[in-house]
C-alpha cells in the first residue's frame, strides 16, 4: 500500500516517471524509434522534480538506440533510476525493432523490449505514528521483476506518430507481504506520441508535438509542446501539462553530434505552494552515421 501511495503522489497515480523533454528522447518513450535513424544515438536525462520538497522524485535515464546493417532492423537499451522518498525503482531494458516501408517516404516500426526492474523501499526513512506499527516488517525490502514493453512507430520526414504499451506483464509488487497485494499491481499504461515538422525556411523549423498518457482510473495526462529550431543547432520551446505545469526549454546541438538541453517546469498545481519548480537536464551524442 505504501508503494501505491508514493507512486500516486509522484505523478497523479501514474506509475511511470514523466519527462518534459520527451521530444528530445523519444526512444525512452517508444522502443520502435530504434532504427528509425541512420546513426547511434546516446541520451542521458536528469530530472529534479519539485525542487525544495523533501524526498521529491529524482529520475535518471541513460539510453542507446541504433540501426543494424539490415536497414529494416534496430536495437536499443536503457538504464533508469527513479527515486521517490524512501522508494527506489531501478532497472534496464533492451529492445529489438523491425521497420517496413509503407510507401517511398513512409515507414512503420514495430518493437518489443524486455528487462528487469527492482523495487526497493527503505523502512528506516519512514516515520510511523506508532513505533511498533507492523506495517513495516524490515527496514529494507526489495523485489526484482521481469517487465516488457511494446511500441509501434509510424514516421515520415515531416511527421511521426507512435503508440506504446509499457508494463506489459502487470507484475504484483508485494514488498511486505500485504494481505491484498493486488493493490500494488503495475497497471497497464497507454501512451500516444505525435509530432510534425514545419520547415518555415531554410534555417527555421517549427515542431509541435504531443504526448498523451493514460492509466485507469486516473484522468488523461497531456503534454503539448512546441519548439522552434534554428539551423538544426539551437531551439527554444514551451510546453503545457494539464493540471501540472507550464514548461520553458532551451537546447543547443554542436556539429550535429553533441547536444545539451534544459527545461524548467513552472508548477501550476497545488504543489506550487511548496515547490520551487522542476529542473531537467539532457545530454546527447550522435555518432556512427
Amino acid at each position: 500500500m505504501i508503494l501505491s501511495l508514493l507512486g500516486a503522489f509522484q505523478a497523479s497515480a501514474q506509475q511511470l516517471p514523466q519527462f518534459s523533454q520527451y521530444a528530445s528522447n523519444t526512444y525512452v518513450i517508444n522502443p520502435a524509434v530504434a532504427g528509425s535513424n541512420d546513426y547511434f544515438d546516446v541520451k542521458a536525462l536528469n530530472r529534479y522534480q519539485w525542487s525544495g520538497v523533501t524526498d521529491a522524485p529524482r529520475t535518471f535515464t541513460l539510453s542507446l538506440s541504433a540501426p543494424l546493417k539490415n536497414p529494416h532492423m534496430g536495437v536499443g537499451g536503457f538504464l533508469f533510476v527513479d527515486n521517490v522518498g524512501p522508494t527506489r525503482r531501478t532497472g534496464a531494458q533492451v529492445s529489438y525493432s523491425y521497420h517496413v516501408n509503407l510507401t517511398e517516404d513512409l515507414r512503420l516500426g514495430l518493437a518489443a523490449s524486455v528487462g528487469l526492474t527492482q523495487f526497493t523501499i527503505d523502512g528506516s526513512r519512514i516515520k510511523l505514528a506508532e513505533a511498533d506499527d507492523p506495517a513495516l516488517y524490515s527496514e529494507l525490502s526489495s523485489q526484482l521483476v521481469v517487465d516488457g514493453k511494446f511500441g509501434a512507430y509510424l514516421y515520415h520526414e515531416k511527421f511521426y506518430v507512435g503508440f506504446t504499451l509499457p508494463q506489459l506483464f502487470q507484475n504484483k509488487i508485494d514488498l511486505y507481504e500485504s494481505e491484498n497485494p493486488g493493490l500494488n499491481k503495475l497497471e497497464d499504461h497507454y501512451m500516444l506520441l505525435a509530432g510534425y515538422k514545419f520547415q518555415v525556411s531554410e534555417d527555421f523549423m517549427i515542431e509541435p508535438s504531443v504526448l498523451v498518457k493514460y492509466v485507469q482510473p486516473t484522468p488523461v495526462k497531456i503534454d503539448a509542446t512546441i519548439r522552434a529550431h534554428w539551423r538544426e543547432m539551437v531551439y527554444l520551446g514551451a510546453s503545457w501539462r494539464n493540471n501540472d505545469a507550464i514548461v520553458a526549454m532551451i537546447g543547443y546541438e554542436w556539429n550535429k553530434s553533441l547536444s545539451v538541453g534544459y527545461s524548467y517546469d513552472f508548477t501550476t498545481s497545488n504543489m506550487k505552494n511548496y515547490s520551487d519548480g522542476t529542473h531537467e537536464i539532457g545530454l546527447g551524442f550522435k555518432f556512427g552515421q
